[in-house]
């Protein structure tokens, strides 16, 4: 058993891209948004559902933090930045996790 805190939120993202006429639109727009989520927030996100449709994608995304607060401040950041992109697109679920709560 430990005694370092340690969280993890996860989000599921569901994007619908409206303008998007082909596959190679969608994922250049796919492209630029797990860069920056990747870039500028530090989120591991990847394309998990709906691959080969042109108008649909569904991302997991995950951020880390050793406090609880710090994690959630975070995870605010990151739906805030993707409902800004997508304010009438975009859904987002979120599950917050210790270290305890996964292992048992």
């Amino acid at each position: 058993m430990s005694d370092v805190d340690a969280y993890v939120a996860l989000l599921l993202v569901h994007l619908h891209f409206p303008d998007a006429a082909s596959l190679k639109a969608k994922r250049k727009d796919l492209a630029s948004v797990k860069a920056q989520l990747h870039g500028r927030m530090g989120v591991t996100v990847a394309e998990v559902g709906h691959q080969d449709l042109w108008q649909r994608a569904t991302l997991a995304a995950a951020v880390t933090g050793g406090s609880l607060g710090q994690l959630q401040s975070s995870a605010d950041r990151i739906e805030r930045f993707l409902l800004e992109r997508f304010p009438e697109s975009c859904r987002i679920e979120r599950t917050v996790a210790s270290f305890a709560d996964v292992t048992g």
